[in-house]
């Protein structure tokens, strides 16, 4: 593709789009719908676009937080927290959860979420996800553009120490099926939000050198 038939733009100087494309490049992108609990036992459940695996062993997982909000401070203060899976059906209830309420009303009354507790960890599981996966905080890091100014956006890596999976999304063989869990991805724009289906999947295997 010629360069004439490419946009192009500087971050720093703006994009001059409707909206910010960034967020629709990298996408779609899976939803860290993260509960957590302060200190005083105070519950927390808010939905994070910014969020994925980043190692097998220990499994690491992570999200990022414009600004420090209450999860990132309910997890520095406990070192806990929970992902919990967004689903098709739960859609609806995981946007709820992303209203702005006032410090410590809780999320999953709002949403009407059933809390469950954890296994390992004291933050509650959203009971009506089909996947959990409970964390223990490993990293909080503030990012640093490039030229090491600090912004006030915070990564926080958590290691899943336990992992809840319904068993209706495992095969015979033991394998997870991804489409079947039907999971929500974030894309661009405010509003834009893609499914998955079995009917799009195909396989790649490694090449053997």
């Amino acid at each position: 593709m010629s360069v004439e038939n490419r946009y192009f733009y500087e971050p720093s100087k703006g994009h001059g789009l409707a909206h910010d494309p960034l967020n629709a490049i990298v996408a779609p992108r899976p939803i860290g719908w993260i509960s957590s609990r302060n200190a005083q036992g105070q519950r927390n459940l808010a939905p994070y676009s910014f969020f994925n695996c980043f190692n097998y062993k220990p499994p690491i997982i992570g999200f990022a937080s414009t600004g420090w909000k209450d999860s990132v401070a309910n997890i520095v203060d406990t070192g806990e927290f929970v992902w919990n899976l967004t689903t098709r059906s739960l859609a609806e209830k995981m946007n709820q959860t992303s209203a702005m309420l006032p410090r410590g009303e809780d999320e999953f009354a709002f949403a009407g979420l059933t809390p469950k507790s954890g296994t390992i960890v004291k933050a509650e599981l959203v009971a009506e996800s089909p996947v959990n996966f409970e964390c223990k905080l490993s990293q909080c890091i503030q990012l640093t553009a490039a030229n090491g100014d600090k912004i006030d956006t915070w990564l926080v890596l958590g290691e899943v120490v336990a992992v809840h999976i319904a068993k209706h999304l495992l095969d015979s063989d033991g394998v997870y099926q991804t489409a079947l869990a039907e999971p929500v991805l974030r894309a661009g724009g405010p509003s834009a939000y893609y499914g998955i289906s079995e009917a799009l999947r195909f396989d790649l295997h490694r090449p053997q050198v």
